[in-house]
């Protein structure tokens, strides 16, 4: 039970309307103020489920998560089932579930994303998380899925393929200074610091609007910088299966080709538009 629900219910509550009703919004954004473009889309499973493993960029407002989004839904209809995972730990209120689940976002626990995937739907996860999100203007071209792995078992266990999605431009939406990490971890060593909350061990000091210069993990209004996305390759592994998904080393080694992967394409996506200017 998730919340009261079983993982059916919570993704019988996705409203294809309701995200209709967004398309305007998302279309003005996209067209206007962010300037999107993008390609890979033919990369993309004409039907069936799969697991689409994305870097996370920009802070709080994740731009190009919801320009993603607003590019699925013109192509592919708000009829198709999708659905997004999100920190289950942002999802506590009974209230905030609903209303997420609505839009097709819904905890990231894995009985939920097995049972998305099981009815054929594609599933959009970022591993990275707030430590991605949130990590420094200067590694803003490194990909950081943040040693997660859970994503790896799930498409093991579930023989579905990987189909990574990048962006640049996104994390420059705001400039993060520092996420702290290095510091809250000595402070927790020395025992000076007990640690514990849905962001991890981020603490990000960033410019951007509406503050000048904020301080924790405050919501934002990304600067109106281009982002251009693109959708990889499918990934397949050698091995599926529940024993495959409990081999350790094995799931390292997906693991690391996951991430090897996106970040060649990620340097290849930057040089393209360093070409074009």
């Amino acid at each position: 039970m998730t919340r009261g629900y079983q993982p059916k219910q919570l993704l019988s509550l996705r409203d294809p309307e309701l995200l209709k009703l967004t398309m305007p919004w998302l279309e003005l954004l996209y067209q206007c103020y962010f300037r999107v473009t993008s390609s890979g889309w033919e990369n993309i499973p004409r039907s069936g489920s799969f697991l689409f493993v994305g870097s996370h960029n920009g802070g709080l407002a994740a731009p190009d998560m919801y320009m993603f989004l607003y590019d699925w839904l013109r192509r592919f209809g708000a009829q198709r089932p999708a659905y997004g995972l999100k920190h289950r730990e942002l999802l506590k209120s009974r209230k905030r579930l609903i209303a997420a689940a609505r839009f097709g976002i819904v905890p990231a626990e894995p009985r939920v994303a097995m049972a998305a995937l099981r009815q054929g739907a594609p599933v959009l996860v970022y591993p990275g998380g707030a430590q991605e999100v949130f990590r420094p203007y200067s590694h803003r071209h490194c990909i950081d899925l943040a040693g997660q792995t859970g994503f790896i078992k799930l498409v093991l266990r579930e023989e579905v393929p990987i189909v990574p999605v990048i962006s640049t431009g996104a994390h420059e939406t705001l400039i993060v200074l520092t996420d702290c990490q290095a510091l809250i971890r000595q402070l927790e060593q020395w025992k000076l610091l007990s640690w514990n909350w849905p962001f991890g061990k981020i603490f990000p000091i960033y410019l951007g609007l509406p503050w000048g210069l904020a301080i924790g993990p405050a919501p934002n209004i990304p600067l109106p910088v281009q982002i251009h996305l693109h959708v990889c390759p499918q990934i397949r592994f050698e091995r599926y299966g529940r024993e495959a998904s409990k081999d350790r080393h094995y799931v390292l080694a997906c693991y690391q080709q996951v991430h090897n992967q996106m970040q060649t394409a990620l340097n290849r996506l930057i040089l393209k538009r360093r070409r074009i200017g």
